[in-house]
């Protein structure tokens, strides 16, 4: 009830009643004064006059499920919400509802993340209510072999969601990585729940600097954030609305081949290591090549030296540029 008041305020561009609130919802005006007084709470700057009714003045930057459902326009992306104040991880709770029976396209987020987590089991930061943490929960019936083309499904909608909330141009660095202006902006980690032809679940977690002015001085050169580059503080609920809208119209696609034939040249123009000189690191040595895009199974191709051309899966090694992150 509290989202569909939250709308209503939104929808209307003077005041709106507590009498016509009830009347559209059918509750009570007592009622309405609760759900008021709780999005006040929450940051929200409601004015409310006699004989006028309630105007909604200012919209804070909070991750509620209220704030995202009065914005999203989804079939089945984000139907379900769970939004914490701080979590371990994003994944984790994602994981622990998936095993008690959450819907496919659950989402979770957490202004906060104690323990997160990038590839490879590394750290990731996450400091309070500057970042988008969130992790979205799938059923895919998809043999497990192929889950791992899911990471650059998501990996593209992110790129796309960036550029339509903020201008800016966002890329994709092979295989879980989106950047701007090099640097990397948001990691994207996909783990699994399967047996052997058949998946549990699959959760895809992915960690976007929004608004964070300054990185450990490790990481400064290869990180970044919306707010650095853009130069404003950036509201981070229509960058989740808007990933979850291309999120579905894009796994909807990648489940009509079960592979990303539909994706493929939208995802290689955002590929921002194509025709680029990129180092391999493999366990059996390290080589130097041209990365010339993906292949309909995600495999990145890459030509060698000599003229041989590779195709490599992510889970087998790490891709750097030549000349530094990307």
């Amino acid at each position: 009830m509290k989202t569909k008041i939250l709308q209503k305020l939104k929808e209307t561009e003077g005041y709106i009643s507590g009498q016509e609130l009830c009347d559209v919802l059918g509750i009570s005006r007592t009622a309405v004064w609760k759900y008021m007084n709780k999005l006040k709470e929450e940051g929200y700057q409601i004015e409310a006059i006699p004989n006028k009714g309630y105007h909604l003045l200012h919209v804070p930057d909070v991750l509620t499920e209220s704030e995202i459902k009065s914005r999203l326009c989804t079939k089945w992306a984000g139907k379900e919400i769970h939004c914490y104040e701080r979590v371990d991880s994003t994944n984790q709770a994602a994981k622990h509802a998936a095993e008690q029976g959450s819907l496919h396209g659950a989402l979770f987020l957490a202004e906060q993340q104690s323990s997160g987590k990038g590839r490879r089991g590394r750290s990731w930061v996450s400091p309070k209510g500057t970042g988008i943490w969130m992790t979205i929960l799938l059923r895919p019936q998809l043999e497990p072999s192929y889950a791992s083309m899911l990471t650059l499904v998501a990996a593209l909608s992110m790129s796309k969601a960036i550029e339509k909330e903020t201008g800016l141009k966002a890329q994709i660095k092979w295989p879980n990585d989106v950047v701007i202006n090099g640097k990397k902006v948001c990691g994207i980690l996909t783990e699994m729940s399967a047996e052997m032809e058949w998946i549990h679940y699959v959760i895809i977690g992915l960690g976007t600097n929004a608004n964070i002015e300054e990185f450990p001085e490790e990481i400064q050169k290869k990180a970044t954030s919306l707010k650095l580059e853009s130069g404003k503080e950036v509201e981070r609920v229509p960058v989740i609305c808007a990933f979850l809208s291309y999120f579905e119209k894009d796994y909807e696609n990648f489940m009509i081949y079960q592979n990303l034939l539909g994706l493929l040249e939208e995802y290689n123009e955002r590929l921002v290591n194509c025709e680029q000189e990129v180092r391999i690191l493999d366990s059996k040595g390290e080589y130097t090549g041209v990365a010339k895009g993906v292949d309909a199974s995600g495999a990145l191709i890459v030509r060698k030296e000599k003229g041989e051309t590779v195709k490599i899966t992510s889970g087998e090694v790490s891709v750097r540029g030549i000349y530094g992150y990307v």
